[in-house]
């Protein structure tokens, strides 16, 4: 397994970016974009097959060899190479990653670079799997990915003098929605374009088709409310309530406001928001909760078709999911 751990200059492949090489000679992924550097990693590969031993690449680029693998200018990146058996920690970490994304949460996986190949998962439930080999390296790990588990990237960080790779696993942004509506149709598309993951949802299974949303990744048919509390909900996920039917999102909502969702939006007039809003709160539901309510739906743009509505939810709930208000980009405060 070749990891691109750290890259100094403008690369075209993110850290994390990965490549596997098995005993046949047979490769998966890549981490740049081909030409000299991957080669040198396939051959470190190879070597690693053999004898068994980690290797920490350190490839110091000149303008020509970095723009033959797509970087803008000279510069340096790192690959740490390792042989993986299915038994051992790295790939032990590898998978209960994969198991916390499965469900909806975010894991940092935290790696030596040097000596021996040790891992310690940090999940976001504050849990902890493995070790980095001391008890005071791994304490500092811990509180370094606590930080990179709600936002931020994969990269090397140094930690008690000794430098570590923190490797970021989170669920892909995905966008829910429950009422496979007119609306709902370019709203999955655009998310599509984006490189948003798509879910529609709908209890009626004429609305909820192939045809309508040739290129949804999932299309469930069922109850909307039973299927949204077992819907692992998390800081990934945007949901859009589009029903626009009272005995459907009430019950919608409740389970979607229990959840860590990013965004919460549903289709629907002032008045209309207002009375749902009042009539979960007869119910219970904590005011913080319904105050992540976002109806009516989406960016004032001026549109009212399908498209321009679709536009404007979406664009809202990215912008809530980074955190910004989504006003013109020249009203922003200039950075410091």
């Amino acid at each position: 397994m070749a990891t691109l751990v750290a890259t100094e200059g403008s690369s075209p492949r993110s850290t994390g970016s990965r490549m596997w090489v098995d005993e046949a000679g047979r490769i998966v992924g890549s981490v740049t974009i081909g030409g000299c550097v991957d080669a040198r990693v396939i051959e470190a590969s190879t070597r690693a097959l053999e004898d068994g031993e980690p290797a920490l690449l350190t490839m110091a680029l000149g303008d020509e060899d970095a723009w033959a693998i797509g970087m803008t200018c000279a510069g340096t990146i790192e690959v740490l190479v390792e042989p993986v058996d299915p038994a051992d920690p790295v790939a032990q970490a590898l998978g209960v990653a994969s198991e916390e994304v499965e469900a909806g949460r975010s894991a940092v996986i935290v790696a030596t670079l040097s000596g021996a190949p040790r891992r310690l998962v940090v999940t976001e439930g504050g849990g902890t799997l493995g070790t980095l080999g001391d008890a005071s390296l791994d304490e500092g790990a811990v509180r370094e990915a606590a930080g990179l588990l709600a936002e931020g990237t994969s990269g090397v960080r140094t930690v008690a003098g000794q430098r570590l790779y923190f490797e970021r696993h989170a669920p892909p942004l995905t966008l829910v929605v429950f009422g496979a509506t007119h609306v709902a149709m370019p709203l999955v598309s655009l998310a599509r374009v984006m490189g948003l993951r798509t879910v529609v949802v709908d209890g009626r299974d004429r609305f909820a088709t192939r045809d309508r949303f040739p290129g949804v990744d999932e299309l469930i048919v069922g109850m909307p409310s039973e299927l949204a509390e077992r819907m692992p909900l998390g800081r990934n996920s945007l949901v859009v309530l589009l029903s626009h039917d009272y005995k459907y999102d009430l019950p919608v909502l409740r389970a979607v406001l229990a959840s860590d969702a990013a965004y919460v939006g549903v289709l629907g007039s002032r008045r209309r928001g207002k009375a749902l809003l009042e009539f979960l709160a007869d119910e219970g539901v904590p005011a913080d909760q319904l105050a992540r309510v976002r109806i009516p739906v989406g960016l004032d743009l001026g549109g009212s078709s399908p498209e321009e509505i679709a536009l404007g939810v979406l664009a809202e709930a990215v912008a809530v999911h980074h955190g910004r208000s989504g006003g013109p980009m020249r009203d922003r405060p200039a950075s410091p």
